[in-house]
């Protein structure tokens, strides 16, 4: 069995990490099929509910997290936070346990527990909830606007955001560049 166990594989993350990994074999876990899976790779379809089951029988050395939504996908800020911080932490929980040392997450730039947005304040408050785990090692990755081509209804914002990005990203320099 692969080292490494991705949640979150059918994002455009989660397809993107899948993807660097290339010829090494790692773990999928997923709710459905993850489309263009490599034979290589081992797929591990299974409703939330038996998730943390699996990861205890899979025992991975590394958890790679990649679960996320938005609030319009979600429906509700109450539907959002249980997937970007309790389900995520509910996973982390099941792989600590499992022995798992290392734990690859990735949220938000302006993710902060305390920040007025609520967005960014989940993202926050799921990152201290992980640091409490105390795995060995914990990677948080704060990607910026998310560029790519996503399954599902375009939203508009998204969309102007992906317009202008190109323009920001040349406009802004320093500590402005986050």
């Amino acid at each position: 069995m692969p080292d490494a166990l991705i949640v979150g594989a059918t994002g455009l993350i989660g397809r993107a990490v899948i993807e660097r990994f290339g010829s090494t074999p790692v773990a999928v876990l997923a709710r459905r099929k993850v489309e263009k899976l490599a034979p290589h790779h081992a797929e591990l379809i299974a409703p939330i509910e038996r998730w943390a089951d699996i990861i205890a029988a899979e025992k991975p050395a590394v958890l790679i997290c990649c679960l996320g939504t938005t609030i319009r996908q979600a429906g509700s800020q109450a539907a959002f936070r249980a997937v970007d911080h309790d389900l995520v932490l509910a996973i982390a929980e099941s792989a600590k346990r499992a022995g798992t040392s290392q734990m690859i997450a990735v949220s938000s730039v302006g993710a902060a527990a305390k920040s007025g947005n609520f967005y960014l304040r989940t993202k926050g408050e799921t990152e201290d909830s992980l640091r409490a785990l105390g795995f060995d090692r914990l990677d948080l990755i704060r990607p910026g606007l998310l560029r790519g081509d996503r399954p599902g209804p375009q939203r508009l914002g998204e969309g102007l955001a992906t317009i202008a990005a190109p323009l920001a990203d040349a406009l802004l320099h320093g500590s402005f560049r986050r």
